[in-house]
């Protein structure tokens, strides 16, 4: 079994892959919603916006920090408060415990067992070419990580003889977890988004940001049983990514669900154009 294949049977079956989903199609709508140009809100306020809501629904449906109470006791009112009633209907139920607040320095985590998982957003339709080395030290660290099968000899061919020393210098610095990456993107307009989960891998001569990686909104919802079933459009991972559309608003085009094909330091939240531009993400 590959190292891909035996994360995602992990975090399937502690149901962190739908938890993850969950969240963030209820964080992106409920952002879109929300979202008004006539306010003065733009793509900056979009992106943070979307993060602060993800952030917030991940801690609801592993039951971390403030949620931390178990369903049955008193903790359900505030588990649910602001949410829709189609939220709370499909939320995955994972049980307390399993998936704990991870956080690696300033970077909000999440873990189950000895892995951990991380949040970057990325430019919609551009989450394969993420820039590790232009990220916080945080996300060079994750990128640095070595790979159970590397299919590279070395993680520093291609790079310049100057930016050598301080990535070798982080590299052997090993974390305290195996850490992987929770990339996000949306594009606002046509509001599809993207979210995938991956190993990344440090691209700062160029190649692949990723040793391997797999689109969330496209998966089987394994683990986490729901507390209304409702039926999921799923599919194989095998073709390439394809955005999800989001809820629109009244009269507006969209899907409530999957069908079609969305933060480390000051480079990592979105800027005016829907990228990244400041706050460890």
């Amino acid at each position: 079994m590959t190292e891909q294949q035996e994360v995602l049977a992990d975090f399937g079956a502690a149901g962190v892959l739908a938890g993850l989903r969950w969240a963030y199609l209820s964080a992106t709508n409920r952002a879109l919603e929300d979202y008004s140009e006539a306010d003065g809100h733009d793509a900056a306020w979009l992106g943070n916006t979307r993060f602060t809501l993800f952030r917030n629904r991940l801690d609801r449906v592993f039951h971390c920090e403030r949620y931390a109470a178990p369903e049955e006791d008193s903790g359900l009112d505030e588990l649910y408060a602001r949410l829709s009633g189609r939220d709370i209907d499909t939320m995955p139920r994972v049980e307390p415990g399993v998936v704990r607040r991870s956080n690696l320095n300033n970077s909000p985590g999440w873990a189950v067992g000895a892995r951990r998982f991380l949040l970057a957003a990325g430019e919609f339709g551009k989450l394969d070419e993420l820039a590790w080395a232009r990220r916080s030290t945080t996300k060079q660290r994750v990128a640095l990580q070595r790979e159970p099968h590397p299919a590279q000899p070395s993680l520093f061919e291609h790079l310049a003889e100057e930016e050598v020393g301080g990535l070798f210098a982080l590299s052997t610095r090993s974390l305290d977890l195996d850490t992987y990456v929770v990339a996000h993107s949306l594009d606002p307009v046509s509001r599809q988004a993207e979210l995938i989960l991956g190993r990344a891998r440090l691209n700062a001569g160029g190649g692949p940001a990723w040793a391997w990686r797999t689109d969330v909104l496209r998966m089987p919802a394994a683990g986490g049983s729901r507390r209304t079933p409702k039926p999921v459009p799923v599919g194989p991972d095998t073709a390439p990514d394809a955005p999800v559309r989001l809820r629109g608003r009244a009269g507006q085009p969209g899907f409530d669900q999957p069908a079609d094909r969305a933060h480390d330091s000051r480079a990592d939240r979105p800027d005016r154009r829907g990228g990244r531009a400041g706050g460890e993400r």
